[in-house]
């Protein structure tokens, strides 16, 4: 059994998408990253890394190569998803967080979950995302920002 952290963070500015958990939610700003930005997606993925000491997903998917420019970040997590497959694991379980002061998470949390079981071959009870605010404090409560926690309990095969 093995346990790892994620965490990730991107500026919100208009012009982008927002993506969150693979799914694209109305909003007037979206996420700027060199991939699509999902910050949970990205947590997630540094968590199920960090489990088995593989790095994090910059070491894997580096924003200077333009392969991964505009990247799905669900592609990413079958290839993160695969990797730790190969080492002999299987995620076992998933806490998330989204903080983010606006827009609303909770109608899209179902479907968040949903994506990332599909995509890890899991049961969607394995797959919890939370979404809180900052009270408008730091700036995820001034909407500046949008981040994400995320941690990963994965068993041998």
């Amino acid at each position: 059994m093995r346990i790892g952290l994620g965490y990730d963070v991107h500026k919100l500015v208009e012009g982008r998408p927002l993506i969150m958990g693979g799914v694209n939610i109305p909003h007037e700003k979206g996420l700027l990253g060199h991939s699509d930005a999902d910050v949970l997606i990205h947590a997630i993925m540094d968590g199920m890394l960090g489990a088995l000491a593989l790095g994090d997903i910059g070491k894997h998917f580096p924003d200077t190569d333009e392969e991964y420019k505009g990247a799905d970040s669900m592609k990413l997590l079958k290839c993160v998803n695969d990797l730790i497959n190969e080492k002999g694991y299987v995620v076992n379980n998933i806490d998330s967080i989204i903080i983010a002061q606006a827009p609303k998470m909770a109608p899209h949390i179902q479907s968040m979950r949903k994506n990332i079981a599909d995509v890890l071959n899991t049961s969607i009870d394995n797959i919890s995302v939370k979404a809180t605010t900052e009270e408008g404090l730091g700036f995820t409560g001034t909407k500046q920002g949008i981040s994400a926690q995320s941690i990963c309990l994965l068993n041998k095969k």
